[in-house]
């Protein structure tokens, strides 16, 4: 039954599009895609190919380096999505990672009881870190794996130009990160597979990638896509989550009350209101029509997540509001186009949705938790991205 509930989405991007059109030519001869069937055709497209996302510095990789899948298009992409599916079905996420995720939410929540106060930022990241380092099978890295992903994910996202003393700086400075996460990380992983591979058969995406024989620059690209995919996102749903649930009182109340499956739903629909990407890029190949707009052969079409995910002709009556148990089916999922669809559609959904929801639902058991202070919000224009910081959690302590 639909809920009647009057929340609202707690980060607005800016909008510039034409209320009422789903597909229109912007400013900057851009296709802008703001309809949730527009996007759908867009994205499940086989006219297209992955755009943004750094997409123009990969291409200038030398022909003999295998890109991440995240750059791959055609049957080159489908057939490495194939393989690795099996570590993303719902069964494998609850037989392989459900446990996992039970050992960190607790130490989290046992940190915050000694502490009394936490960022859940922090406490989100831990849990998304260790969640994608055991599919990456990153099992042997040194100390400091997270502060090598903050410096290689800063606060301050985008790439400067590189005619410039600042542009320089940031390309020493990410070769500098490339460099730390590969020898820390990723290479005493590689070693310790090979060591390993007679004595056991290893289910991880390293273990894949050495089958393959992928080299280990390779299998470093493919980390660090998976790092940002399933680790930096997965960090802001969840904090944006906390959020909707600290400041209503009776969505919380439901939230605490709600078996597994209940509860799901709920976080699917904060998602289809707060998706943390809000831009996908796709490059047209050919030529294509896109509802009534026909677009040319190496035009640039972006999907505007967030105003596609409040369309009221997918998703019902007041689409800008949070209603978890919406009646409407939402293809692909009931967060909407938040994973994105087609051949690129993010793998990873159904351990986001239940790591934030194995966190969550401890967090919220505690007696006294609140949040203090007022969250942060920045944005990341290139991908219509935020970040939510200083969303302060804390509890009352032993002694207090």
């Amino acid at each position: 039954m639909e809920d009647a509930r009057e929340s609202v989405r707690k980060v607005e991007r800016v909008q510039g599009g034409r209320p009422g059109c789903p597909v229109h030519r912007g400013a900057d001869g851009t296709w802008e895609i703001r309809g949730y069937a527009a996007a759908r055709e867009v994205l499940r497209a086989t006219e297209t190919v992955q755009a943004g996302l750094g997409v123009e510095t990969v291409e200038k990789m030398p022909s003999r380096v295998r890109r991440p899948v995240l750059y791959q298009d055609g049957p080159g992409h489908r057939e490495q999505r194939r393989q690795t599916a099996r570590f993303f079905t719902p069964r494998h996420v609850d037989e392989h990672y459900r446990e996992l995720m039970t050992r960190v939410a607790e130490e989290q929540t046992a940190a915050l009881r000694a502490a009394g106060t936490a960022q859940l930022s922090d406490l989100s990241f831990t849990m998304a870190i260790e969640v994608v380092s055991d599919i990456l099978g990153l099992t042997h890295s040194r100390p400091g794996l997270r502060s090598r992903l903050e410096r290689f994910f800063p606060e301050e996202f985008g790439r400067p130009g590189l005619a410039s003393l600042h542009g320089l700086y940031w390309l020493l400075r990410q070769n500098t990160n490339w460099l730390r996460i590969h020898l820390a990380d990723v290479r005493p992983a590689i070693r310790a597979h090979l060591k390993q591979e007679r004595e056991r058969e290893r289910e991880d995406l390293i273990s894949h990638l050495l089958a393959e024989g992928c080299s280990g620059a390779e299998i470093l690209g493919e980390c660090l896509t998976y790092a940002a995919a399933g680790m930096v996102t997965t960090r802001e749903f969840i904090c944006v989550a906390a959020w909707h649930l600290f400041d209503d009182p009776e969505l919380l109340d439901r939230y605490r009350a709600a078996e597994e499956p209940e509860r799901l739903g709920l976080l699917r629909e904060i998602l289809r209101l707060e998706p943390v990407i809000g831009r996908l890029s796709r490059r047209a190949t050919a030529p294509m029509r896109v509802g009534e707009a026909s677009i040319g052969a190496g035009e640039l079409l972006t999907v505007f997540v967030d105003e596609a995910n409040a369309d009221p002709d997918a998703v019902g009556r007041d689409p800008d509001l949070l209603r978890p148990g919406r009646s409407r089916d939402l293809a692909p999922s009931p967060a909407g186009l938040a994973f994105g669809d087609g051949a690129h559609r993010c793998p990873g959904a159904a351990v986001a949705v239940l790591e934030a929801d194995v966190l969550l639902s401890r967090l919220f058991a505690l007696d006294g938790l609140r949040m203090t202070g007022t969250p942060r919000v920045s944005f990341k224009d290139e991908i219509g991205g935020y970040e939510i910081r200083e969303l302060t959690v804390t509890v009352p302590t032993s002694g207090t």
